[in-house]
């Protein structure tokens, strides 16, 4: 599964969930794997996740991983071209983290957005404890100019990443994310076909739940707030 890439927004343009809702053409196809969601970016609209019971960490939107992912050990390069260890460099006790690419206009900038809307919701106090990290599955394209000023149209604190597709490929296995590759446009351009969670990793750098596109803001406020009171 892949995202469309022939919608694009102007530039400069500031983002938001009332841009995204109008003309939304990419899908998300839901799998359940070992008790956990993996979401591919797909063409239609989006389907909505519902829960039927309710999740064991008390967590509204989200879904707690019953074996809790490892931040990664991995020297990236972030917006300013300074180097970046996952596991060491985020000064936040709470990290979310999420795959995409600049290029990628229809989840990807659902997922953002909603996101830094779900964090400005928060108290000043509990917004402070997260860093959001956004990391390319599309280095070619991205360079850390180019997602500084992506990443601006949602939310200017958002840090973005970048390096070798090699080790981006490495680090994203590790968190449970597939990144698929490359695949050509009838125009001649290309897609990036990648997974579309957002991780969330508590104090200990654990990552112990994660979110769907479509999880209503209220809920992702709900669940940071909540993640960032189990990492103080």
């Amino acid at each position: 599964m892949v995202c469309r890439t022939d919608r694009n927004f102007p530039p400069g343009e500031r983002v938001s969930r009332s841009v995204i809702r109008s003309g939304s053409a990419c899908r998300v196809s839901c799998l359940l794997v070992i008790g956990m969601i993996l979401l591919l970016a797909g063409c239609t609209s989006p389907d909505a996740v519902v829960q039927t019971e309710p999740d064991p960490g008390g967590y509204q939107g989200g879904t707690s991983v019953p074996d809790p992912y490892e931040l990664p050990e991995a020297r990236l390069t972030d917006t300013s071209g300074n180097s970046f260890n996952l596991a060491t460099s985020p000064s936040k006790p709470v990290v979310l983290l999420f795959f995409g690419y600049s290029h990628c206009p229809d989840v990807c900038v659902t997922v953002l957005a909603d996101v830094a809307q779900a964090l400005n919701r928060m108290r000043p106090a509990d917004r402070d404890q997260v860093q959001m990290i956004f990391i390319t599955t599309d280095p070619a394209r991205d360079t850390p100019a180019v997602i500084g000023k992506y990443l601006k149209r949602f939310d200017p604190s958002f840090l973005g990443l970048t390096g070798d597709l090699s080790t981006i490929k490495k680090v994203a296995t590790r968190v449970g994310v597939d990144i698929s590759g490359r695949h050509k446009l009838p125009s001649g351009g290309y897609e990036v076909g990648h997974s579309a969670q957002v991780i969330g990793f508590n104090r200990d750098r654990e990552g112990v739940v994660i979110w769907t596109p479509e999880t209503p803001i209220g809920d992702l406020k709900h669940d940071f707030t909540l993640l960032v009171e189990r990492s103080r």
